[in-house]
């Protein structure tokens, strides 16, 4: 089954880490991440940029309406995401664990809809 692991972080805790912390993150991050493919459990892994640059659309009586920053307001926001295969939500769980991500804010564990063709 497929599943996405969602991370959160703070922006605050990116603003306020030291460059080298943040590189250190960084690496450990895209060796999590190797370890997925080694394991065979990776299907995709992107971050993404700060909520600074995010636009959030909504369609509306077939209008469009465009607002900068993210849709809710929260202090921990979707810094990058995972999605992965594994058998069950448990092995997902144990999965979305290990990323150094889940000690600086919050991962969201999903299951994915089965969609037909």
């Amino acid at each position: 089954m497929k599943y996405a692991f969602l991370f959160y972080v703070e922006d605050r805790v990116w603003e306020e880490m030291p460059k080298k912390d943040e590189e250190a993150i960084k690496a450990e991050s895209a060796g999590y991440d190797a370890s997925l493919v080694d394991e065979g459990h990776l299907i995709f892994a992107q971050a993404l940029q700060s909520i600074q640059s995010s636009t959030t659309l909504r369609v509306r009586s077939e209008k469009v309406l465009l607002t900068d920053g993210p849709f809710a307001e929260t202090k921990e926001q979707l810094c990058g995401f995972v999605l992965a295969e594994a058998r069950d939500l448990n092995e997902a769980l144990g999965l979305a664990s290990r990323s150094p991500l889940a000690r600086l804010g919050s991962v969201e564990v999903r299951p994915c809809m089965g969609m037909a063709g």
